[in-house]
């Protein structure tokens, strides 16, 4: 038996090989891949048992299919035979073990592996050991192929599509991995109905297997369901298996299949990043994971080689593989590195800059949207506004429709916390997930959002929120004076409709976009009687000023009993008559908030997480509330980005902001009004809140005999301050 590599033919190996010691992406890929390679493969061959999630066991059968992985490219490469024997001696190891473990002792929510204490990470392990086992096959004896495939490959795939045949079509990104692996294997033992099996469905009934994962997975936009987060981590087994698919079943035409969704996801995931290049923590989410992950470099490389247009390589393509200074190491990596090599010769390659964009959400695109909106300051920065108005995400899903976050200066604003978990971890549940994210990160009062009678977003129930979604309004980004974007999530709180218009408006006398941010609530369907809104705001940085006296709790208490507020101190409260201004230094930035409620009743409360957590799982950070309580409410708010704080040279500027009020004047069915006052300027902001307007609708507002008029979804005036006017400035 002849096997050939599953993934590279011998001209493109050649092609490889003449990469090797030149300054190319490739050749500097392939020198630090081998510079890392060697060095795990001077420590003694380890096949240990088992061991706790995040612990050393884990972690080293991780290693080993890692390096397995490159191994088996480099061999081929290199040509240096030192690389395919260590494939060699670590697969030999691991049929002699492997039929000894027994499944795996630590239980998990999911179905436990022999290696590993979920079968997602076998799936994983078994993908890449596949692609190092087709590199390196046809120089083995056929007693060693024997062994290998019918004591490790072979056992893995009836683990998978028989004793765990329920699991192998789930939606989800453990079933993507799933298929991968398993397809890739049945190529690499040229069994060709497993790699069918993967791609179909274990009936072949298009509810499972890849084609259903793509198409159920990913909307039209390309954004992933799951988060940012979840989708760097499933677009590799997605690229991987679909160049798998491209090479040995053409017929399917992968790269143009569901309108090139594969392309469209690589583009949604690079547009969701911060202009730092870390993703927004959508969902279940690490703070700190950014597209130079192995996953996005994967990623990048595929689309440079299948959706380049006639004019080349797309510019931001290329800025994003200047940041990540690698590309894959394969011929999709090979054709980005040669379009940058080309690129480069002609001028600089600059960084890439994503536009603003809208991702619609769903199979079909009809379950909402996340808005992503951009905006840079006279000075270059990169303000970035993120809204939530899709669907909830499965299991990963956090409960904060109509959530947004807010960053520039290099730094998140208004945070998202992240998953409660401490990957790798072992002594935090083996890095797993903790009780803590159902009980706090996942609960509406852990976000930038509007939790109404201290409860929850569908009381918490997955069930009832996977079967919703917000319903998109306006997204606009054309003017350069303003951009916004506006969202209804009508079925999240019984009895309540809400709606969110947040904007970045682009006014002289400011440094940086101001964010306007509008949350409306309206009781009409049935929540009559007095309700309690709490508006949230999770910062990071300390209190500078306030423009109201507040108490501070000497004895610290929680500030509810479920639903998230169990887990946060009430650290201190003031009642606030008209506009209340709260400003926090964060690292060398000032910001500024101003908000204001339409009910004449306000207060603003100081939190801090870390109550009820006796094994301090959570993080301890701050946010303040501004609660209202009424029958419906507008709460209407600015966040104002100034001056510079150096703690060195002991130097403040402008560490006052220049926007003085905003208040409320009115807010119907038909639209909402408000005012926002700077040093120099009056700005009446006038939005839309009808479901199904358009940039045609007409609106008018009335409010003591002066009529608010305006065409579209919106509308901004601005005029000289009154006092500025009469002193002729």
């Amino acid at each position: 038996m002849t096997t050939k590599p599953v993934l590279l033919t011998e001209a493109e190996i050649e092609q490889l090989h003449l990469e090797v010691g030149r300054s190319s992406l490739m050749g500097k890929t392939i020198a630090a891949n081998a510079k890392d390679l060697e060095a795990f493969m001077r420590l003694p061959i380890d096949v240990p048992g088992h061991g706790e999630a995040g612990g050393y066991e884990h972690n080293r059968h991780k290693q080993n299919y890692t390096y397995m992985n490159l191994a088996g490219r480099m061999f081929l490469i290199t040509k240096e035979q030192k690389y395919a024997d260590f494939v060699t001696e670590l697969l030999e190891e691991y049929a002699d073990k492997y039929l000894t473990f027994d499944y795996h002792v630590q239980k998990n929510t999911n179905p436990t592996g022999r290696l590993f204490h979920q079968i997602l990470n076998e799936h994983c392990w078994l993908m890449f050991s596949s692609l190092a086992y087709s590199c390196v096959a046809s120089t083995l004896t056929q007693e060693q192929r024997d062994n290998i495939e019918s004591r490790i490959f072979e056992p893995m795939l009836e683990m998978f599509t028989v004793k765990y045949a329920h699991d192998f079509d789930r939606i989800h990104n453990h079933g993507i991995w799933a298929v991968a692996a398993v397809g890739i294997c049945g190529l690499a033992l040229g069994k060709r109905e497993y790699l069918e099996m993967s791609v179909y469905g274990i009936d072949r009934n298009d509810t499972g297997g890849f084609l259903a994962q793509v198409s159920q997975l990913f909307a039209p936009s390309g954004y992933y369901m799951e988060g940012p987060y979840y989708h760097r981590y499933a677009i590799r087994p997605t690229c991987v298996f679909a160049e798998v698919i491209h090479r040995h079943m053409p017929e399917v035409d992968i790269y143009n299949y569901k309108g090139g969704v594969i392309g469209n996801t690589v583009q949604a995931m690079l547009a969701t990043a911060y202009p730092n290049g870390e993703f927004p923590a959508l969902n279940d989410a690490s703070r700190t994971m950014g597209i130079t992950d192995m996953g996005v470099q994967v990623a990048v490389s595929v689309y440079s080689k299948h959706y380049s247009s006639e004019n080349g390589v797309d510019q931001n393509i290329l800025g994003m593989a200047k940041i990540q200074d690698a590309v894959w190491m394969h011929p999709c990596g090979l054709e980005l590195s040669k379009a940058y090599e080309a690129a480069s010769a002609e001028k600089e390659i600059g960084m890439p800059f994503w536009p603003s964009v809208e991702l619609n959400e769903g199979p079909q695109g009809h379950n909402g949207a996340q808005g992503f909106i951009r905006m840079q300051d006279k000075k270059g920065d990169v303000s970035q506004l993120v809204m939530n108005y899709g669907q909830h995400g499965m299991g990963h899903g956090n409960f904060d429709t109509l959530g947004i976050s807010f960053f520039n200066r290099g730094q998140e604003v208004l945070r998202e916390y992240g998953f409660c978990r401490w990957v790798n971890v072992e002594p935090k549940f083996g890095g797993r997930y903790l009780d803590e994210n159902k009980s706090y990160a996942r609960q509406t009062i852990a976000h930038n959002a509007v939790t109404i009678d201290e409860k929850c977003q569908n009381n918490f129930d997955v069930e009832r929120a996977d079967a919703v979604h917000g319903l998109p309004h306006f997204f606009k980004v054309e003017d350069e004076q303003i951009n916004g974007m506006s969202a209804f999530a009508n079925d999240h709180y019984e009895g309540f409709d809400m709606q969110r218009s947040v904007f970045m408006l682009n006014l002289e006398e400011l440094e940086s976009p101001l964010l306007l941010d509008l949350y409306r609530l309206d009781s009409e369907k049935g929540g009559e009687g007095e309700h309690q809104f709490d508006y949230s705001h999770q910062y990071q940085g300390q209190i500078v000023r306030t423009n109201f006296e507040y108490q501070a709790n000497k004895e610290l208490n929680t500030l509810g009993e479920d639903f998230g507020y169990q887990h946060l101190w009430n650290v201190a409260s003031g009642e606030v008559k008209g506009t209340a201004l709260v400003s926090w230094l964060q690292n060398n930035t000032y910001y500024t908030w101003l908000g204001a409620t339409s009910n004449d009743n306000a207060e603003v409360i100081f939190t801090r997480t870390g109550a009820n957590d006796p094994s301090f799982n959570l993080r301890s950070e701050p946010a303040f509330i501004l609660r209202s309580k009424g029958e419906t409410t507008l709460f209407a708010s600015v966040v104002e980005t100034h001056g510079y704080f150096n703690e060195e040279f002991e130097q403040s500027v402008n560490a006052r902001g220049v926007v003085k009020d905003i208040k409320v004047v009115a807010h119907t069915n038909v639209g909402s009004v408000v005012e926002i006052t700077t040093e120099k300027s009056n700005v009446t902001v006038m939005i839309s809140n009808q479901l199904g307007a358009t940039d045609s609708t007409e609106h008018k507002v009335e409010l003591n005999g002066k009529v608010y008029s305006w065409t579209g979804f919106y509308s901004v005036e601005t005029t000289l301050n009154p006092e500025l006017a009469e002193q002729g400035k």
